[in-house]
Order: C-alpha cells, then sequence, then structure tokens
C-alpha cells in the first residue's frame, strides 16, 4: 500500500506561479512511475505529467512548457512546478503512483496508476 499526500494548492491569477509536492509513503517509491492528473468541475479526469523511475517526463500539450514534474527519491516526494498560470487550468490536482518501465502511453493513462492521493485543489483567476 501506498499513500500519497498533495499539498502546494491555492487560488492564485492567471500568470503566476505554484508548485505542487506529494508526499509518499514507501520506500519502493523510486521505481515507480509518479504522474500528476487533475479534475475540473464537470470534466473527466485528465493527464498533466508523469516521471518514471529513470527520470524520463512526459506532459499533455496543453502544459508542455509551463509545468515541469519532478522527483526525489532519498525524500519520496514528487512534484509539479506550474508556471504562466491560466484559469483553464482551475481544477483538484491528484498524485498517483504506478508501476515501473512504463511506456509513454502507460504513463499517460490514469488506469495505469494503483494508488492516488486526496487531491489539492488549484483555483486559477481571470
Amino acid at each position: 500500500q501506498v499513500q500519497l499526500v498533495e499539498s502546494g494548492g491555492g487560488l492564485v491569477q492567471a500568470g503566476d506561479s505554484l508548485r505542487l509536492s506529494c508526499a509518499a509513503s514507501r520506500q519502493t517509491f523510486s521505481s515507480r512511475t509518479m504522474g500528476w492528473f487533475r479534475q475540473a468541475p464537470g470534466k473527466e479526469r485528465q493527464f498533466v505529467a508523469a516521471i518514471r523511475w529513470n527520470g524520463d517526463r512526459f506532459y499533455a500539450d496543453s502544459v508542455k512548457g509551463r509545468f515541469t514534474i519532478s522527483r526525489d527519491n532519498a525524500e519520496n516526494t514528487v512534484s509539479l512546478q506550474m508556471s504562466s498560470l491560466k484559469p483553464e487550468d482551475t481544477a483538484v490536482y491528484y498524485c498517483a503512483a504506478g508501476g515501473t518501465r512504463y511506456n509513454t502511453a502507460q504513463a499517460m493513462q490514469d488506469s495505469q496508476y494503483n494508488y492516488w492521493g486526496r487531491g489539492t485543489q488549484v483555483t486559477v483567476s481571470s
């Protein structure tokens, strides 16, 4: 069992930056693909970013160039640095832990992730 706890959400203005963090409970963290997903009201959950055990990163087209995912295996944390935020980035952001050695398609699918945090709200005002 892996427990994930997100932090760092809040209310910001368009163009601002925000950093989300996710703390994982187990040492097997370092071998897992970690992902960030988001869900806006009335919409399906969508992929945002993922990072594999070896540091390979994947991003949704909508956030590429604005968001950066990183991980610290010594601290069992994964972060999402968000810049140039837009109102359409408003959503609940979820951290997720998956398996090892995911290919690109697997890393972007929420069904491939076994463990989820409770989410943190990000609201971007115009």
